[in-house]
C-alpha cells in the first residue's frame, strides 16, 4: 500500500497487520536468541510542507534561526528541538513504548549528537529501568563529533576512526592500512589502539570497549566490497557495470584485501558490527528503474533512497564468493571460541616492535599470537614466542582444528593476517 508519510490524507497501518507482523517478527528473533535493535531518527524530519509538527507549533518542535528559518545541521531535513519539553517527552514516550509494547531490545540513534545531552541522559536512564541490558548506540556526529561524550553517558557509538584507519576514508585518494597506507594521522600506535578497543587511556574515545562499535561498512557510503573494488583499481568509479554478478566476484587482490579487513575487525576488542552482505563483498550497482538516473550501472556510494535492486540482497552473490563467506564464518567462530578477543584488557597485550612497518603483531594473554601485514609488496618476517603454535587462520583459510603448526619463525605474505594458538590451547566447538 501507499506510505501515508508521503501522501497527504493517507493513513498508515489501517488494518493493523503491520503491528501484529512486527510483534511476530520480534518473537521469532527472540526464539533464536537474536536481539532486535531499531534504527530510529528523532533528530530531524523531512522538509516537505505536510509535516504535522509544522502546523501544531513549529517553534516548539523545530530549531529555528533568528530569522525564523529551519536549522538543518543534519544536512537532510529540519532539526527537531529535542531540548524542548514537548519534543523530549515525545522521544522518551516513543522509545519506551517500543520497548514495552513491541519488546525491542534497543535502539540505534541516527545523528545522535543532534539530540541534546539532557535528553540523551534521560533516554538511557529511563530505558535501563525497563531493561538493564538495553542496547543503545548512536552515530556520534551531527553538528559536532563527540564519541567520548556518548561513552561517558554509557552509550555505544560507531567508531569511524577504526573504519578509516583500517580501510581508509575514500577509495580514490585516502586509503588505509589494508592497502598499505597510513590514513590521515594513523600509525602503528593507532592500529594497536584499535585492536585494544580505542580506550581513552590509549588515546582513544571510549571508557569501555563495549562502547566502541567497530565497523568497516554500514548503510552509508560504499560497501567494503565496493571500496576495495575501487581502491584496488579493479573498478573505476565511473565505470558502468553491465554484468552485476561478474562485478560481484572477488578474486586475487580483492579477496586478500577483504580477508585482511575481516581478520582485523573480528580480532579487535569492542562491539563488532557487520553489515548485511559484507561477508560476500556485496556490491551496490545502481539499478535501471522507471526513475530517470544518469548514474545507472555505476557503483553507488550512498544508496539510502533506493528501494530497488541497488539495495536488495542478491543471495547468488553469496554462492559466488563462498570462500570469503567461509572465512567470515570461521573468524566469527574463533571470536566465540576465544573470549580473549572480546574481554581482554590493554595490559594483556604484548605488541611486537615493528619499527615503521605497515603492520601490527601481538601476543595476547600468552596463548594467542596475531599478526597482520598491510604492506602490499613485502612479506613480514617475525620471531614467534617460545613454543609450538597452531595456525587457526592465515591468508588462505580458517582451520578451527589448527592442524598446521609453527615454531620459532613465521613469514606473512603481503596483505595478509594470521591467528596462532599456543599448543594445548586449541578450542573447537
Amino acid at each position: 500500500g501507499t506510505d501515508g508519510a508521503n501522501t497527504p490524507g493517507v493513513w498508515n497501518g489501517i488494518d493493523g497487520r503491520a503491528v501484529s507482523e512486527f510483534k511476530d517478527m520480534v518473537k521469532a528473533f527472540h526464539r533464536e536468541n537474536i536481539a532486535v535493535i531499531m534504527d530510529v531518527v528523532y533528530n530531524h524530519v523531512s522538509n516537505y510542507d505536510y509535516h504535522p509538527f509544522k502546523y501544531i507549533d513549529r517553534e516548539m518542535y523545530f530549531r529555528l534561526n533568528p530569522k525564523g528559518n529551519y536549522i538543518a545541521h543534519s544536512g537532510c531535513g529540519n532539526d527537531t528541538k529535542t531540548e524542548h519539553s514537548a519534543m523530549r517527552k515525545l522521544i522518551l514516550e516513543s522509545v519506551k513504548y517500543w520497548m514495552t509494547e513491541y519488546h525491542v531490545d534497543g535502539f540505534r540513534f541516527d545523528l545522535g549528537n543532534l539530540i541534546d545531552p539532557v535528553t540523551r541522559e534521560l533516554i538511557i536512564a529511563e530505558l535501563k529501568t525497563l531493561n538493564p541490558n538495553v542496547i543503545i548506540l548512536a552515530e556520534p556526529w551531527g553538528n559536532g563529533y563527540d564519541p567520548a561524550g556518548f561513552s561517558d553517558m554509557g552509550w555505544a557509538s560507531f567508531n569511524d576512526q577504526f573504519r578509516n584507519g583500517v580501510k581508509g576514508q575514500n577509495p580514490i585518494d585516502d586509503l588505509g592500512f589494508i592497502f598499505g597506507s597510513w590514513q590521515g594521522k594513523n600509525s602503528q600506535k593507532s592500529l594497536q589502539r584499535y585492536v585494544t578497543g580505542s580506550l581513552t587511556q590509549s588515546g582513544g574515545q571510549y571508557i569501555n570497549v563495549a562502547h566502541s562499535v567497530n565497523y568497516l561498512e554500514s548503510h552509508d557510503d560504499h560497501t567494503l566490497g565496493d571500496f576495495i573494488r575501487i581502491g584496488s583499481g579493479q573498478v573505476d568509479e565511473n565505470d558502468r557495470i553491465s554484468d552485476r554478478l561478474e562485478n560481484s566476484l572477488v578474486e586475487n587482490d580483492q579477496l586478500t584485501l577483504n580477508k585482511l579487513a575481516a581478520l582485523f575487525l573480528l580480532t579487535s576488542q569492542g562491539t563488532t558490527f557487520l553489515h548485511a552482505g559484507q561477508e560476500w563483498a556485496r556490491s551496490k550497482v545502481i539499478s535501471d528503474t522507471n526513475v530517470p538516473d544518469k548514474k545507472i550501472g555505476k557503483i553507488d556510494h550512498n544508496s539510502y533512497e533506493k528501494d530497488n535492486e541497488t539495495n536488495w540482497l542478491n543471495w547468488d552473490e553469496k554462492e559466488l564468493n563462498e570462500e570469503l563467506v567461509s572465512y567470515y564464518k570461521g573468524l566469527i567462530q574463533i571470536r566465540k571460541n576465544y573470549p580473549e578477543f572480546r574481554h581482554s584488557e590493554p595490559e594483556d597485550y604484548e605488541f611486537v616492535n615493528l619499527g615503521k612497518k605497515i603492520a601490527v603483531a601481538y601476543a595476547l594473554d600468552n596463548n594467542i599470537f596475531v599478526a597482520m601485514n598491510g604492506d602490499y609488496k613485502k612479506s613480514l618476517k617475525l620471531n614467534l614466542p617460545v613454543g609450538d603454535w597452531h595456525v587457526l587462520a592465515d591468508a588462505e583459510r580458517i582451520d578451527l582444528e589448527g592442524e598446521r603448526t609453527l615454531s620459532e619463525k613465521v613469514s606473512l605474505p603481503p596483505t595478509s593476517g594470521m591467528i596462532l594458538i599456543k599448543s594445548g590451547s586449541v578450542k573447537n566447538r
